[in-house]
């Protein structure tokens, strides 16, 4: 990989700028060369009230970053509207932080960087600002052609993708569908190829019901929505497993038998891989047209500004990025 990642600046109110300062400080710890799209004079304040030796240096072109990130971190200045303060966040600053967005993915397709890596954002603090998306995936989505995107979540010993994702559980059983499975498993399986490097990738299907249905008497979802999904998918050769009980597929002896989990709705995924490694959890859009990952975690506004904030999640995104971005340039 010879193009930088491009790092997004996330809300500057959040812990964004104090894990990206402190994921350069750790370069030497597999973390790929990367530019961040920011505010110089905000990281400048950042570096100062954080007490840590980070240069800053702006760039004009993700080409130079290269050159200066053993030394200093490259920024691509964006100006914001108002001074960031930590754990306060502001809709003045919503438009920087969509552009910085839009200028990664942009920068990205046209090959000056490698991969998008974003910091996380406050959809709230978006929508106060007329932010049109329900999130950063369908925008990442929207910017890439309006493609239909799914939503991975990944630590070293599980992915899992979602039927269902930001519902109720009562709304996660209306909605589920074979059409809905069959094009999540699909986008995952074809995004195990070429993002992952995987020749011939598995998809454990988890069934909805306690014991996958117990044979349609504790439900009948696996019979009439999940196998026959299943079904379609072996006719298109996406092998899958399925429908598995929820309660028994995450145990260690389950896990190396497939490379992704494909769960019927939000917290059957995120909570067993949260368990796994809550620290180093990856969010990673599949289906895009370029690489985009995230750590796995929110602004967290209430520990911005003060040092507490890890940036493991962050360095694994990176890492994930990198992977995934000479993964595709080598299919």
């Amino acid at each position: 990989m010879t193009q930088p990642l491009a790092l997004t600046m996330g809300d500057p109110a959040g812990v964004g700028p104090d894990i990206t300062l402190k994921a350069w400080i750790r370069r030497g710890d597999g973390v790929p060369a990367f530019f961040t799209i920011a505010d110089a004079g905000s990281l400048a304040a950042a570096v100062e009230r954080l007490g840590l030796d980070v240069p800053i240096h702006p760039i004009d072109r993700p080409a130079q970053a290269g050159a200066v990130f053993d030394a200093a971190l490259p920024v691509l200045h964006l100006p914001l509207h108002t001074p960031a303060v930590p754990g306060r966040p502001s809709s003045d600053n919503a438009p920087a932080v969509v552009e910085s967005i839009r200028r990664a993915v942009d920068l990205t397709q046209d090959g000056e960087a490698a991969a998008v890596v974003t910091n996380p954002i406050a959809k709230e603090v978006m929508y106060g600002a007329g932010f049109a998306f329900p999130g950063h995936t369908e925008y990442l989505a929207h910017l890439g052609g309006d493609v239909k995107p799914v939503m991975m979540l990944a630590c070293d010993r599980l992915r899992v993708v979602l039927a269902t994702v930001h519902v109720s559980l009562r709304d996660a059983v209306d909605q589920l569908n074979a059409d809905t499975i069959c094009d999540v498993a699909r986008i995952t399986h074809a995004a195990l190829k070429r993002d992952f490097g995987l020749e011939d990738p598995v998809i454990a299907v988890a069934g909805l019901n306690p014991h996958a249905g117990e044979g349609g008497s504790m439900g009948r979802e696996e019979i009439d929505i999940i196998q026959p999904a299943i079904d379609r998918l072996a006719a298109e050769g996406v092998r899958t497993l399925g429908p598995l009980p929820p309660d028994t597929m995450f145990t260690a002896k389950a896990l190396p038998t497939y490379d992704a989990a494909l769960c019927m709705y939000h917290d059957q995924g995120l909570i067993p891989l949260k368990t796994l490694d809550f620290e180093r959890g990856v969010n990673t859009t599949l289906g895009l047209p370029f690489v985009r990952t995230s750590p796995d975690h929110g602004t967290a506004f209430d520990i911005a500004g003060i040092g507490r904030a890890s940036e493991e999640s962050l360095m694994a995104a990176m890492r994930m990025a990198a992977a995934m971005a000479r993964a595709r340039a080598g299919s």
